[in-house]
């Protein structure tokens, strides 16, 4: 089969299609079957074909996915724990709820870079413009009148004459960032590149490593739900944090905890994987036999905290900048506009 990349939405609508399917009474390879029929995206549609026929063979349904090449380890390794022990249905709706939680962490994440920047473009432009091009004319203005522009007006004169100068030069450079910049997202690997870059050194850090500990406690959640072991779901979200070493590092260290017999709920707080009162949570809910369901209760909370604090920061950045830019503006305005009313004065 050829390799076909998935996003978070199309691995969350696979998986619920199927687990829904499922529910009705459907196989697997039925279920695969109709799907793809009502699939729009036609290598997807024949990717789900040739996984229906792999499976009305004999083939498992995790052994199908990994040889499509095209699902995450951690998914396989559910999947096939799910179908150990009779639970697929409750593993592909768990699987559906996490990359469903992942695509809007997702989307928010990249919301909250795009717009807050855009914002800070448009406001620079705004400073430039009236640096380069407004503060010449009220420059004018006062020679006419025999005076000129001095103090904090007068430095302002100097960087916009400045800007003014170089401006074809920032036009070109502007243009050429922007083009390479977007060669670079259009091309699949600069674009896994610079993730990768930015993950490795941002990746769990500040609000970061809350939605990592929102992703940890979902994968958790549906490991437990499959069947899993506690020392295989660590495992598989230690995998799932590949790219982000610190995270990873954590998720390392919890493991190491648990399987030199530490309690769960003691060693994800000493790993910092979940806050004291999850983790108090979650050891009540070991003794009485209800892991599962208090980890599905954490995880849901934790996705919550991680929403809300992208959400606050994105609200704090955007006045930040509205805030600064008005203020500079106001400064440019008033050094200009002070003078012109001293020489009203005089004239009158």
């Amino acid at each position: 089969m050829k390799k076909l990349e998935l996003n978070y939405s199309a691995y969350a609508d696979l998986f619920r299609g199927l687990a829904l399917l499922m529910h009705s009474g459907v196989t697997v390879g039925d279920g695969l079957a109709i799907l793809a029929e009502d699939e729009e995206d036609k290598r997807l549609s024949r990717l789900l074909s040739d996984m229906s026929v792999s499976i009305e063979a004999g083939q498992p349904f995790y052994e199908v996915l990994s040889d499509s090449g095209c699902f995450p380890s951690h998914a396989i390794g559910m999947i096939e724990a799910g179908e150990r022990v009779g639970k697929t249905e409750e593993t592909l709706h768990s699987l559906a709820a996490y990359y469903e939680s992942r695509d809007r962490d997702s989307k928010s994440l990249r919301n909250a870079l795009i717009y807050p920047s855009l914002l800070l473009l448009i406001m620079v432009a705004i400073i430039v413009i009236l640096l380069s091009k407004v503060l010449p004319i009220f420059d004018e203005v006062y020679s006419s009148f025999g005076g000129s522009l001095d103090g904090i007006a007068g430095a302002l004169l100097s960087v916009g004459n400045a800007l003014n100068f170089a401006l074809p030069f920032i036009g070109i450079a502007v243009g050429a960032i922007v083009i390479i910049t977007a060669l670079v997202f259009l091309t699949p690997a600069a674009s896994r590149a610079i993730k990768g870059l930015f993950l490795r050194a941002f990746g769990d850090r500040g609000i970061m490593k809350k939605m990592n500990d929102s992703h940890f406690a979902q994968i958790l959640s549906v490991t437990l739900a499959s069947g899993l072991s506690v020392e295989e779901g660590i495992e598989l979200a230690t995998g799932v944090f590949a790219d982000r070493p610190g995270a990873a590092s954590r998720c390392q260290k919890c493991l190491e905890l648990v399987k030199n017999g530490t309690e769960l709920s003691s060693a994800l707080l000493q790993a910092r994987m979940l806050s004291s009162s999850a983790c108090h949570l979650l050891a009540l809910g070991t003794r009485t036999g209800n892991a599962d369901l208090v980890m599905d209760k954490l995880a849901s909370r934790s996705a919550d905290e991680a929403q809300e604090a992208l959400t606050s920061a994105i609200s704090r950045i955007e006045p930040a900048i509205v805030i600064i830019t008005c203020v500079m503006v106001g400064i440019i305005l008033i050094s200009v506009m002070l003078p012109l009313l001293n020489i009203m004065k005089a004239i009158g």
